[in-house]
């Protein structure tokens, strides 16, 4: 039996991809931040293929003697939420996805790990202007994008560096567009837009766009890089481009509650969101939409990418939009986040 660690495990991709590996036979090393919490999240998986390791990503030197033995590192934990909060957060984004990462990389070559896959995100890609977005074409202009996209291109660049003087070591990159799905325990930005749909939060549709995929997708898509992805080669897992419109309307669909009918352009979207950051700063509240959001799903209005390098090397299929949000729904009805 093989044995993988996994960082970030009790996110909604961590944890969707520690039952995947169960379920696939391996022993999971799960790195989580609340081991209380982390038992109550994992009750239902059998103990002799689970091991519980409490620390940070910060000082992966603590858990060093957890990550001998290990054949496989998958690194899913990453600061994002919080920078899409209000206010400036690069302090903790670099020190968290950054220096974290390299600090993690570093520690584990020590422990003798020479198989890893990191998630990245289509933060790092820029535009096709003849076509489908695919891993081959880099953001440019990274100084131009939001706090969270830098800091996964940095932490990028510092997995290409590490592999140019380890060459020994396997590293595959998966690159997730706006990953949605059951188990979505701590309320990404996903699972908060539902919650905030089902509770009539959202006065308007925004005039934006965003690519969708589902957690237990992106889990079977980096099972498969470590398995068979080649070192150094980035994996597109980003197959649903969709205006919020029809995103909107696929909730209405599910849920069976009717979607709003204005559409917010973005110059008032920018407005709304910095009334509510100066809001965040005189309350301590968080905000309900952040400039840093708002940016983002500007800058992925148009942009389309190709999953297709995922669905020929790998021979995976991704599921649909409304069969994701069905799911999620359900999991939040059942655990409590809806009447």
């Amino acid at each position: 039996m093989k044995t993988v660690f996994v960082t970030g495990a009790t996110g909604l991709l961590g944890n969707n991809l520690v039952r995947l590996l169960v379920d696939r036979g391996y022993h999971v090393r799960a790195l989580v931040r609340d081991t209380e919490k982390a038992l109550a999240q994992f009750s239902g998986l059998p103990s002799d293929r689970l091991q519980i390791v409490t620390g940070n990503i910060k000082n992966s030197e603590i858990f060093q003697e957890e990550l001998e033995g290990t054949d496989i590192l998958f690194h899913t934990a990453a600061l994002s939420g919080d920078s899409y909060k209000g206010g400036k957060h690069w302090k903790e984004l670099y020190e968290t996805n950054v220096l974290g990462t390299e600090r993690l990389m570093a520690t584990s070559y020590k422990a003798g790990i020479r198989n890893m896959v990191h998630i990245s995100s289509v933060a790092v890609l820029g535009e096709n202007p003849n076509g489908l977005v695919t891993e081959e074409h880099l953001q440019k202009n990274p100084g131009r994008v939001d706090e969270y996209y830098r800091s996964k291109i940095e932490t990028e660049a510092s997995v290409y560096q590490f592999l140019k003087s380890h060459h020994d070591m396997k590293i595959t990159l998966v690159l997730p567009g706006w990953i949605h799905g059951p188990g979505d325990r701590g309320l990404t930005t996903a699972g908060q837009f539902v919650l905030d749909y089902m509770n009539n939060k959202l006065p308007g549709v925004p005039d934006a766009a965003l690519s969708f995929v589902d957690a237990r997708d992106v889990a079977q898509v980096a099972l498969a890089a470590a398995e068979r992805g080649k070192s150094g080669q980035r994996y597109l897992a980003a197959p649903h481009p969709i205006k919020m419109r029809d995103l909107f309307q696929a909730m209405e669909r599910v849920s069976g509650k009717k979607a709003p009918v204005r559409t917010l352009p973005s110059w008032l979207l920018l407005g709304i969101a910095g009334v509510q950051e100066v809001y965040s700063r005189i309350t301590g509240k968080p905000v309900l939409l952040s400039l840093a959001a708002v940016r983002v799903m500007r800058s992925d209005y148009g942009r389309q990418f190709s999953s297709e390098k995922v669905r020929r090397e790998f021979d995976l299929t991704f599921r649909s939009v409304e069969e994701t949000l069905a799911d999620e729904l359900g999991w939040f009805r059942e655990n409590g986040y809806l009447a």
